[in-house]
């Protein structure tokens, strides 16, 4: 078969193919019919260092040419290959001498087990280096308390307005509207047993004991954590981080410290705003939704609550604010030199925080209501 990338020429001892050109999947259809053309033909040798292009298809094609005469026991050589194609060939051609498994029932049992068992070893991985930054973060924290001159106090200020005033807006409507709907549904169920009073019960004690410090949490993790991890993962890959390493700087202290303590001390008062906006988004739909007085709404929530609900849900809200830190700054370090690693640490770390932040608020709960909190 006549081609442009593969002409024959007749040699005495046998024929030789010289291969010249582009061997690309741009000219997968030609290639495709240059191995057609020569599958059960006498043996021959094929010349390669006319090739000037080669990428994965091509390597395959080669492969698939030598191979198609190899099956009828002709002898089939590859001469000349260009070196800086010979690694990409080696590999093409390892993949294609695996054998293939059908895929059976215990093929993915065993596959099932296999994912299983690789997503545990990562869990456990993630968990190491989520303590390993509390570590670091202990560590630095120490040291600065010893020369507490060393704190980048102006960081950290201006971190603090990132991830607490520039949020408050977006906090204070969402917690306003979460109110508003745990009020409307509380009196919409409540009024079929005649007890509309106690919604009043369960809205000021769910948000200030959970609801609250809850949704806030998540919300900065989704909104902090994820800026944490992709700016520390963008210094990461564009080595930012190893040249302050080179310079004997602690890139934990410099960069992680002012972000975590921004965190701890912004999300207090994020919770006590966001807890007092769904408290107005709950006594307004009272008013408006369920007929209810604005003075008997508070004249009943004072009743309800005490300042003990009250420090359960500011109590929580440091501890998952190291938490979101930790995490979102561990992510950012893991950060390889590719785009796609960026994208998928950003993601590991939203996912991660809003996981760890619901286990810590279930282990507060329990520890509350064991001391009579």
């Amino acid at each position: 078969m006549k081609s442009e990338l593969l002409q024959p020429v007749d040699e005495g001892g046998g024929l030789k193919l010289k291969a010249r050109g582009a061997w690309t999947a741009d000219h997968a259809s030609e290639l495709d019919d240059i191995v057609q053309g020569f599958v059960g033909t006498r043996s021959f040798r094929i010349d390669a260092t006319g090739i000037e292009a080669l990428d994965t298809f091509g390597a395959r094609t080669l492969d698939r040419l030598v191979r198609s005469s190899a099956i009828e026991a002709h002898d089939v050589s590859l001469l000349g290959l260009p070196q800086r194609y010979g690694d990409l060939f080696d590999r093409v051609r390892q993949a294609a001498d695996k054998p293939y498994e059908a895929a059976g029932a215990g093929w993915r049992l065993s596959a099932g087990i296999s994912v299983i068992w690789q997503n545990i070893v990562r869990m456990g991985v993630g968990f190491l280096d989520f303590l390993a930054m509390l570590g670091e973060i202990g560590n630095a924290a120490f040291r600065v308390s010893l020369n507490p001159r060393s704190f980048r106090f102006t960081s950290a200020v201006n971190q603090l307005d990132r991830v607490g005033w520039q949020a408050v807006p977006i906090i204070l409507l969402i917690t306003f509207l979460i109110g508003c709907i745990i009020a409307q549904q509380g009196f919409f169920h409540f009024r079929k047993f005649g007890a509309d009073e106690y919604v009043v019960d369960m809205v000021g004690i769910l948000i200030l004991r959970e609801i609250g410090v809850l949704i806030v949490a998540i919300m900065v993790a989704g909104r902090s954590g994820s800026a944490y991890t992709a700016e520390l993962g963008s210094m990461k890959m564009r080595e930012e981080i190893d040249a302050l390493r080179t310079m004997g700087l602690d890139p934990v202290e410099i960069l992680v410290l002012p972000r975590v303590v921004a965190l701890i001390v912004a999300l207090p008062i994020l919770d006590f705003l966001g807890s007092m906006a769904a408290l107005y988004g709950s006594g307004l739909t009272a008013w408006l939704y369920g007929h209810m007085s604005p003075e008997i709404f508070i004249a009943r929530l004072k009743d309800a609550i005490s300042i003990t609900h009250f420090k359960v849900g500011i109590i929580k809200a440091p501890f998952m604010a190291l938490a979101i830190g930790a995490v979102a700054c561990a992510e950012g370090f893991a950060v390889k030199g590719s785009a796609e690693s960026l994208g998928r640490q950003t993601t590991s770390s939203v996912v991660k925080s809003i996981f760890l932040v619901i286990v810590l608020d279930g282990l507060f709960a329990i520890f509350f209501a064991s001391i009579g909190m």
